[in-house]
């Protein structure tokens, strides 16, 4: 089926979308679950009624027209459906991230008031218990799994199914009102509060209306011709906006199934076995899966690994073919024909992938190599470009338009505007957020009264594609002492396309020359470590190899070899780098939960390395505090070696 016109109101909100897929989609799957090693799946009949049960349960338990309910777990069925639950009552749905501590909860819980709190599991219960002297607002907890909670006060704490119960035995009482209360509600209604990641401060709660969600959620599903025949794998955190967008609003614009896998460690065997038409990843999951296929190619057979290198090459030379609009002849269709039969095939099975018709990947670049990749075996995989503030979408590729350096065009309904000084990118849109919730101030500063955002980032329009390319943040963009500029997260992006190498923070501004501090992949390089018997105790002890450090010093020349072929960046070069002794870790805050770096916090942490790096010096003794997962405090200590490197001059200029 098709959507529905942007002007309809029948369908205007999430509980009206999901009436009408009940009536219209009645036994279509709308949700899946592996539970015990069994998928369970749900109709959009058998959603609606579920969903109905505990929007009523929660109302009978008091939760009223504009309070706020948060939710906190991983991906589970019965946690999305309690968002739309939440609406039916007339509340405000706010997903929090299931791994943050109970301190980074307390903020949010207080700082948006919440009255309810939906949550999985005993962990969950036990984070708000340990805080709730200071929610005043919270009256009742609801958990869905009952497991070690028996013994614990449950006068004010649910049951999932208790509260469901209520909810349909006051059926007769409150169901003309919610009824009511539903055909009553409009576009222009709060629908969900997602807060920001927090890079250089406390988390924003951005308010999104169901307009901003719905509108956006249809321009980009028929940007890519989604319909309730497609399905998705949601195991991404719920309190992000993108996965609120592809498992929420796609889902119920288009009436696609949304499978959960059962545990974030089954993730990649649970991909496999749904086999999702649409699949959105990070690169680091692409790099990921890519690291899988590459150690077992090592550990193959010289048969099979010249069988994979020899349909690979060709695949990677009919993409560029295809690029450079060059029809292949029927000897290179023949010759992919049987790639895909004894290698493409197999391998997107073994990816998971077998069935994904749309493919998508943000929030960092993606190397243009593993790009290749996976477009090169028939995988549709693009880019696109969001903002919590924009209901993800600002701009995505088109399935014939895909080039790895740029972010795509305009998503249908999208402005945009490139300010001609600083190069800020400005967008305005059907899904701009209505505000900052209580902070007037940063919404006045982020979004004028036209309805104007300002993104943050640095970008421009590519001449040669049409589409929006990203440099770095706007206010990570500096000089170098010289004059020449600096876009540190580009450099860093480069770092990161190759895989021994997980996370990198660059410095130049106002110096010199620029310098890296690294994080190794610890199962990229562990692995090659078994494979070449070295033996290791720890990420410390592995990191401060020898033969590690050689590695990665390779990856920072070839990174420096790409930087020289780039007029406006071949004097950000990296000079000197070192490889920190601990990862960079979202509970010692150097990361957000959507694990980018808080460079303000790194640098602070990091000062004498900094100096060091700028000081001449061939080695540095570093020591910082670290959060272990029990939530104890330690200090983690070390000698970390720093090398110089060698910088290029430009190829495409010698030639």
């Amino acid at each position: 089926m098709t959507g529905e016109p942007q002007g309809s109101t029948d369908r205007d909100t999430f509980p009206k979308l999901l009436r009408a897929n009940a009536r219209e989609r009645t036994d279509l799957p709308a949700s899946r679950e592996k539970e015990f090693g069994i998928w369970q799946s749900w109709s959009w009949k058998e959603v609606a009624e579920q969903t109905r049960a505990l929007g009523l349960g929660l109302s009978k338990l008091g939760l009223k027209p504009g309070e706020s309910m948060a939710i906190i777990g991983a991906n589970r069925p019965r946690l999305y459906w309690s968002m739309v639950s939440a609406q039916m009552a007339g509340a405000v749905p706010v997903p929090l991230y299931q791994d943050s501590v109970a301190e980074e909860m307390q903020y949010v819980l207080e700082h948006a008031g919440v009255s309810f709190a939906i949550v999985e599991d005993q962990e969950q219960v036990d984070k708000i218990l340990s805080i709730q002297d200071k929610l005043p607002n919270l009256r009742q907890i609801v958990y869905c799994d009952p497991r070690g909670l028996r013994n614990y006060d449950h006068s004010t704490m649910h049951a999932y199914d208790e509260v469901q119960k209520i909810g349909r035995a006051a059926e007769a009482e409150l169901g003309a009102e919610m009824d009511a209360r539903i055909d009553a509600g409009t576009g222009s209604e709060t629908c969900v509060m997602l807060y920001t990641s927090g890079t250089t401060g406390k988390p924003k709660g951005v308010v999104l209306s169901q307009d901003n969600i719905i509108l956006t959620s249809r321009a980009s599903a028929e940007f890519d011709k989604l319909t309730e025949a497609d399905s998705i794998l949601a195991y991404l955190p719920m309190a992000w906006v993108g996965d609120f967008i592809f498992s929420m609003g796609q889902a119920y614009v288009k009436g696609f199934c949304v499978g959960c896998p059962e545990s974030a460690d089954t993730m990649l065997s649970d991909l496999r076995e749904i086999g999702p038409t649409y699949f959105f990843a990070p690169p680091s999951i692409f790099e990921r899966l890519l690291t899988t296929v590459t150690i077992r190619m090592e550990d193959a057979g010289p048969f099979k690994q010249w069988l994979f290198k020899t349909f690979m090459d060709h695949a990677k030379a009919m993409s560029e073919k295809r690029k450079a609009g060059q029809p292949p002849s029927f000897m290179d269709r023949l010759k992919y024909s049987l790639g895909e039969l004894f290698i493409y095939g197999p391998l997107k099975n073994t990816l998971g992938m077998s069935r994904v018709r749309i493919g998508y990947t943000a929030g960092e670049a993606i190397g243009p190599d593993l790009f290749e990749f996976y477009r090169s075996i028939g995988i549709n995989l693009k880019q696109l470009y969001g903002q919590t503030e924009a209901s993800v979408f600002i701009t995505q590729q088109p399935d014939d338009g895909v080039d790895p350096d740029c972010v795509g065009v305009p998503t249908p309904g999208v402005e945009l505007r490139i300010d001609e000084g600083t190069g800020e990118v400005f967008y305005r849109s059907p899904g701009v957020f209505q505000e900052y919730y209580k902070n007037p101030d940063a919404t006045a500063e982020t979004k004028s009264a036209e309805g104007w955002v300002a993104t943050g980032d640095a970008g421009f329009m590519d001449e040669r594609s049409g589409q929006l390319r990203i440099l770095d943040r706007a206010k990570d963009v500096g000089k170098l002492a010289g004059g020449a500029l600096f876009a540190p997260k580009y450099i860093e992006n480069k770092l990161k396309f190759y895989p021994n190498i997980r996370e990198a923070v660059c410095f130049g501004d106002g110096h010199d020359y620029v310098t890296a501090m690294l994080n190794m992949d610890l199962e990229s390089v562990g692995n090659w470590a078994e494979r070449n018997n070295i033996g290791y105790g720890s990420y410390q002890e592995l990191a401060a190899h020898s033969q590690v450090y050689d590695m990665i010093q390779e990856n920072v020349e070839a990174t420096n070899r790409s930087l020289a072929d780039d007029p406006m960046l071949s004097q950000c070069q990296i000079r000197r780098f070192l490889i920190l002794h601990k990862e960079l870790d979202a509970d010692d805050g150097e990361l957000t939960r959507t694990l980018k770096v808080r460079r303000s916090n790194v640098a602070e942490r990091y000062q004498t390395v900094i100096e060091a790096l700028y000081g001449g010096k061939d080695s540095v003794f570093a020591e910082v505090e670290v959060t272990y997962e029990d939530g104890r405090k330690g200090q983690i200590s070390g000698n970390l070696e720093i090398r110089d490197v060698a910088t290029f001059e430009s190829q495409k200029k010698a030639a």
